[in-house]
């Protein structure tokens, strides 16, 4: 039988079908009205209906429904780019700012004007909780960055990656702050919409984030790891929604892009440029064709081309589109080189300095603890009688 979801969408919208105006298939059509029912205000309640519905009958209203609201032209924000595969799928990538009002606004109008097949987001299964958190509680999750989470970081993603991402999440915590905004609203939107569009798929298209870190950890030197973890921890610089919006502006974003390219090169080639091949690839593998649901396995196998809406941040759009018509290989960038001998010695520095503190603290306090009983009244007169005692022995 039908889904829930399914019931749902022919119980709300059934109504504006042709099925209403008489044009039900024969097998599904409305039982007369009994005398008690005769007596109503009108014809049967929309539940009844649905309930009398064949599978296939149900499958064909909501496929009618969704063709009927999909815009062979539609009108959609400046900041879609569209892109279309050889089989005739068609892409609509929308670029965000992460912290962004407008964003979801422009999210919400192509899903609602596209009616897509599946809805790609750059988000991980690391990160997929955003999309069941409300506002509160990740606005206060993203202000909060505690030992428990930098123990869990480091457990995650290593040492090194791990309190490289902390910085990261540090940098996000200011950001959320600064702008009483929690981050990836756009996708939480994309989730929302995608779930009221028959039949649509919902796909998560970024790289995993332990292997984002782990390749940009291991692309940095020694120096600049220590010169980025530095601007990370003392980053302070106000920042207004003005500012945030101004990010869906290309021209601005490639020079920010470029300033950041002169100063970590290798930085960027991991967080950035690998995760445009990433999410490139995961798009493409959404566009191949869309089977259409089927009622019955006796039913033959039928397939179209697809129509995906893909949610990034703008800064991955350029990038999507330079390796769009290329063929990828994505084996390479998942793999996570071993550890340079510079990030062993610092990592064992680094452990050595923790427990050396550790067992010093553990020192002066225990050293502490003795001095302060010793010189309470009850141990003293306790000493002093196992001196006494000593003399006769």
């Amino acid at each position: 039988m039908l889904t829930e979801y399914s019931d749902r969408v022919i119980l709300d919208c059934c109504k504006d079908t042709p099925a209403m105006q008489g044009d039900w298939p024969q097998e599904a059509a409305v039982e007369p009205a009994s005398s008690a029912d005769a007596q109503g205000d009108g014809p049967r309640d929309a539940a009844d209906i649905a309930q009398n519905i064949s599978d296939a009958d149900a499958v064909k209203i909501l496929l009618d429904m969704k063709m009927k609201k999909r815009q062979k032209k539609p009108s959609l924000p400046s900041t879609v780019t569209e892109l279309a595969t050889e089989e005739g799928s068609k892409v609509y990538v929308v670029g965000t700012a992460h912290f962004s009002d407008s964003s979801k606004r422009d999210v919400v109008k192509t899903i609602q004007e596209v009616q897509p097949d599946v809805v790609v987001v750059e988000l991980c299964q690391y990160r997929v909780s955003m999309l069941k958190m409300d506002e509160r509680t990740l606005l206060k999750e993203a202000k909060e960055i505690n030992l428990e989470k930098l123990q869990q970081a480091i457990k995650q993603n290593g040492l090194m990656s791990g309190l490289m991402q902390m910085l990261l999440l540090k940098v996000s915590a200011h950001i959320t702050e600064q702008l009483g905004m929690a981050p990836g609203g756009e996708f939480r939107e994309a989730f929302k919409e995608a779930s009221k569009v028959p039949f649509c798929k919902f796909h998560l298209g970024d790289r995993p984030i332990p292997v984002t870190f782990k390749r940009a950890i291991a692309a940095l030197s020694f120096w600049q790891k220590v010169k980025l973890a530095w601007g990370l921890c003392f980053l302070s610089d106000p920042i207004s929604k003005d500012d945030v919006e101004k990010c869906k502006q290309k021209d601005l974003l490639e020079q920010m892009m470029a300033e950041m390219i002169g100063e970590f090169p290798d930085l960027h080639r991991t967080i950035v440029s690998e995760r445009d091949i990433y999410l490139t690839y995961m798009l493409k593998q959404a566009a191949r064709r869309t089977e259409l649901p089927r009622v019955s396995e006796a039913e033959p196998r039928r397939s179209v081309p697809s129509v995906v809406v893909g949610v990034v941040g703008m800064g991955h759009v350029p990038g999507i589109e330079k390796n769009w018509n290329t063929h990828l290989n994505i084996q390479e960038i998942m793999s996570v080189p071993p550890p340079s001998t510079a990030s062993k010695i610092l990592k064992f520095v680094i452990k050595t300095t923790v427990f050396g503190l550790m067992g010093y603290g553990c020192y002066r306090i225990g050293q502490r603890t003795v001095q302060f009983i010793l010189s309470m009244p009850v141990a003293q007169s306790y000493l002093h009688k196992l001196m006494d005692i000593n003399p006769q022995h």
